[in-house]
């Protein structure tokens, strides 16, 4: 399968020449080359979740807003209708009050966090497996670590399809030498695919650039290669972070 993680950047009309209205073409035109099977976003505001599911027609997009009221920014999953079979799809907030929608860790920003949980099943081999979007809080190491621990944590709770293979995609706000990826990386069995993959947010040319995206897969999945999508067109990006697609094997 290709997998692609994709901060696709709020859209409040800002950014200028790199306002989504302006690289929303460059991110349709992108996809359709590409042809991913699986696309991890986040960041996604409602209109342009509106927009995912008007333009990616081949594609179940799932996601919900992490605020109370189910709106504000989405941890979106959107898969080929054609090729995987959806067996149960999940939302839940990094909290101690984890399906209670608004919910955050007192340590974390004034900003509820996701994630958005998959069981898939692919309708040619029959194989299923789990895929975990998320999008780890911007302010804290705290926070993070303890979103972090409690997405591992469920792991090791599940009782249905429990030792299916695992990936996790997501923004996770922080760099490779991180307590908290070292959290995922020393947690038995997975791999970080994306390790060595450099600069990842890139803030449209900002001098402060960061590795922060990332997948991490278990259970029997390895990687044939990952790569970084850096296109540019006229000085515009995809996003103000590079997506990282890789393809993976079952």
């Amino acid at each position: 399968m290709k997998l692609v993680t994709f901060n696709i950047r709020c859209d409040y009309g800002q950014d200028g020449d790199n306002a989504f209205s302006r690289r929303s073409p460059l991110i349709l035109a992108k996809l359709n080359q590409e042809q991913p099977d699986i696309i991890c976003f986040q960041e996604v505001v409602p209109h342009v979740a509106i927009w995912l599911k008007e333009k990616l027609t081949e594609y179940c997009v799932l996601g919900c807003g992490r605020s109370k009221t189910l709106d504000n920014e989405q941890v979106t999953i959107a898969f080929k209708k054609d090729r995987y079979n959806l067996i149960q799809m999940e939302t839940y907030w990094l909290s101690e009050t984890p399906y209670v929608p608004g919910s955050r860790y007192p340590e974390q920003s004034d900003c509820p966090r996701v994630c958005t949980e998959l069981i898939l099943q692919d309708q040619k081999t029959g194989k299923v497996f789990r895929v975990i979007n998320t999008h780890l809080d911007h302010i804290g190491s705290l926070a993070r670590k303890l979103g972090v621990g409690q997405i591992l944590r469920k792991l090791g709770d599940e009782h249905f399809f429990a030792d299916i293979p695992v990936i996790i995609a997501g923004d996770l706000n922080a760099e490779p030498e991180s307590e908290e990826i070292r959290m995922i990386e020393d947690h038995p069995g997975f791999v970080n695919v994306t390790k060595g993959i450099g600069i990842t947010y890139h803030g449209y040319g900002s001098p402060d650039t960061e590795c922060i995206d990332y997948i991490f897969v278990k259970g029997g999945i390895s990687s044939e290669y990952v790569v970084k999508w850096t296109d540019t067109e006229n000085g515009i990006y995809l996003s103000d972070h590079y997506p990282i697609c890789a393809k993976l094997h079952l």
